[in-house]
């Protein structure tokens, strides 16, 4: 790698550690995708601030033929397109290259998403997996029942919900505010049902019988006693199978992300406006939230044939 190319590259991601607050393994993943593409040119005897669009898709045709799944494709033009609108706003280059490159046979699946039915027979399989408990027993039911409760609620990232800290708790009961990728803050609302569910579960203190030991003193809203001090989202996924299952569903249908999935669905099938779900489910960029624009243009279908004067006749 020339020096000048270097230069360029690590300019750009100390720009994402400072200003956008990405994670170290995000950089990591940047500077793989960045550096095999400056082989590629380099390959070519070209330096990146002189490559052109035709460079460009030529090095996205050679990572097809090579085999790469088209969303790492996507994944690399993404970061050659940023490091590109970078050099463009520090004047390196005029004009970025990248702009109307496309990945060739780049597609997107429709997320897994789960029915409002099947989330309800989901929460409702939780919540009576609570009855008749006592001690740690009720407690890990309690919790399990209130982390499905907010995951659908909020829609939260997995991550996100089991590393919760007991602080969110101190502002408004009606809504969390946490921190996602990037270190970016969002508010998240509560509904009634998983407000309740919270309160359950926290009420739940020590039990004299089984010697339970008080959570008021833990820092994590949902302890364990795993390296990172809280529930694993590892331990979580494989809790809501187990519910999914005596729920009567295909367990390999559900997982955390389904329900992410699910909120999102449900919301735009009811009128909810993309912008907001893109900052509810806390997406940096509406393009990652669009992939759920079937959604929107299945309600728009049911719209026009259900009150299209139209509609009817023929």
């Amino acid at each position: 790698m020339s020096d000048e190319d270097r230069r360029h590259i690590s300019a750009f991601l100390e720009m994402l550690a400072a200003e956008r607050g990405a994670a170290d393994n995000t950089l990591e993943a940047y500077r793989r995708d960045l550096g095999d593409f400056q082989g590629f040119l380099s390959a070519g005897n070209l330096a990146i601030a002189g490559a052109g669009a035709g460079d460009i898709s030529r090095y996205m045709r050679s990572i097809s033929t090579a085999g790469l799944a088209p969303a790492s494709r996507a994944r690399r033009l993404s970061a050659i397109r940023q490091l590109y609108k970078f050099l463009e706003a520090e004047r390196v280059i005029a004009l970025s290259p990248a702009a109307g490159v496309t990945a060739p046979g780049k597609s997107r699946s429709l997320p897994k998403t789960l029915s409002i039915a099947e989330v309800d027979r989901l929460i409702e399989t939780a919540a009576k997996a609570t009855v008749g408990l006592r001690g740690r027993e009720l407690v890990r039911a309690a919790r399990h029942h209130c982390l499905i409760e907010i995951l659908y609620a909020t829609g939260m990232r997995v991550s996100e919900l089991v590393s919760l800290p007991r602080s969110v708790l101190a502002g408004d009961p009606r809504v969390l505010s946490i921190r996602g990728k990037g270190g970016r803050e969002r508010l998240v609302p509560l509904n009634a049902s998983a407000r309740a569910a919270l309160d359950r579960y926290l009420s739940l203190g020590v039990d004299p019988n089984d010697g339970v030991a008080p959570m008021l003193a833990t820092k994590m809203l949902f302890p364990s006693k795993s390296t990172e001090g809280h529930l694993t989202r590892q331990r979580f996924a494989q809790d809501l199978k187990e519910t999914a299952t005596a729920a009567g569903l295909d367990a390999l249908r559900v997982s955390p992300h389904v329900l992410r999935h699910a909120f999102a669905s449900h919301l735009l099938d009811r009128g909810a406006d993309l912008r907001a779900v893109q900052q509810l489910l806390g997406h940096a960029d509406i393009s990652t939230t669009e992939i759920y624009t079937h959604v929107l243009e299945e309600r728009l279908k049911r719209i026009v044939a259900e009150h299209h004067p139209l509609a009817r006749k023929g």
